[in-house]
């Protein structure tokens, strides 16, 4: 509306409908939503019809200080609009205190003059009236009514009170357990771990191997260690890596039960190595491929020419009306833009053929990124 609106903290009462039509007998504009899912019930927002033409006036673009004296059906569907955003914004916030989905009806609007009218929802009586304060900058103080059935208003007290009374409970929750099992005393043994395949006994058929020594030094490869001269038969020299079985760290067993694998020699030829040539993932285009192109030569394409954009909000949107300009955020004259199914393929100026508008394409991708684009 382009003005400053103050709401105050409302204020709850019990009262009846013969009560309102008495203390308000003014003619009244009502908007009257029904909840479909999360709560059930229904609201009643009730508006001064002055203070109606005050708003609708300033959403259609008037300064507010001639309302119109009667409100028609542009007028109806402005505050209808209005109120609709405002009691979704509501809906929202409840949604969110409640935790859990709230849906609306769309309003509906009835102008009711509390001297000769009653008020024909809610359907029963003592109900809860909720008053705010409503100021619009310089041109309304007025006040804003809810009206509530008392079943829903309970169902509103439920659902806030238990929500606050999990949020006190949450902290007083016990802690967590501790696990089952606790640490062991101290200087109790541990358990024990399960055999490593490297600490099993030698086979009976042959002689127990002797313990390591961690500060001896290892023999190296190349000469054999003492006592041993020659293998047995099946085992490879001892220059080729291989250690002799009973020696640390060959494996007990190991040379009986199967063949030594075989090793690479020094004096083996090289392998010869050639670069891998990966064929290419998808064939270069060219300006000759159109295989099975004419099979889709006579399918019909959204062609669009776009002169520009903008950006407004809501209430500028609102605000739009006959004789309204919206800027864009081209230039005069600069080149226009051309898209098939959403995608720019060229730019060009806009021109007249007798009493049509048309384009003169200035720039244009070639036919090759054109059939990509259309991909």
């Amino acid at each position: 509306m382009g003005k400053k609106v103050d709401i105050t903290t409302p204020r709850v009462y019990v009262t009846t409908k013969a009560a309102l039509q008495k203390d308000y007998p003014s003619p009244f504009v009502v908007v009257d939503v029904t909840y479909t899912a999360g709560l059930e019930g229904n609201n009643v927002l009730i508006i001064r019809e002055s203070d109606v033409a005050i708003i609708v006036d300033l959403m259609m673009g008037g300064d507010g200080m001639s309302p119109p004296a009667e409100l028609n059906e542009i007028h109806f569907s402005a505050i209808s609009e209005a109120m609709n955003q405002m009691m979704g914004s509501a809906a929202t916030s409840m949604a969110t205190m409640l935790q859990k989905k709230i849906d609306i009806s769309p309003p509906m609007l009835n102008t009711i003059d509390f001297a000769s009218e009653k008020l024909p929802r809610p359907d029963v009586d003592p109900v809860i009236k909720v008053s705010f304060r409503m100021v619009i900058e310089g041109l309304v103080d007025s006040e804003l009514m809810q009206i509530y059935p008392i079943p829903f208003a309970k169902q509103l007290v439920s659902g806030l009170m238990g929500d606050m009374s999990s949020a006190s409970a949450s902290p007083q929750a016990p802690p967590p357990s501790a696990p089952s099992s606790t640490p062991p005393p101290p200087g109790a043994p541990s358990p024990a771990a399960p055999p490593s395949s490297a600490t099993y006994p030698p086979p009976a058929s042959h002689p127990p191997m002797e313990p390591p020594m961690a500060a001896a030094p290892l023999p190296g490869y190349g000469s054999p260690p003492p006592g041993y001269g020659s293998q047995p038969p099946g085992y490879p020299p001892p220059g080729y890596g291989y250690l002799p079985p009973g020696y640390y760290g060959a494996p007990p067993g190991a040379y009986p039960s199967q063949p030594p694998a075989a090793t690479y020699s020094p004096q083996a030829p090289p392998v010869p190595v050639q670069p891998v040539q990966f064929a290419p993932l998808q064939p270069q285009r060219s300006g000759k491929d159109t295989t099975n192109l004419g099979l889709i030569m006579d399918v019909p394409l959204q062609v669009t020419v776009e002169l520009g954009k903008s950006r407004k909000t809501i209430r500028d949107i609102l605000d739009l009306g006959p004789g309204s300009v919206i800027e864009l955020d081209k230039l005069a004259g600069e080149p226009v833009d051309i898209l098939v199914n959403g995608k720019l393929i060229a730019k060009g100026e806009v021109v007249v053929i007798d009493e049509n508008f048309g384009v003169r394409i200035t720039d244009i991708v070639s036919p090759i990124e054109r059939i990509g684009n259309l991909q």
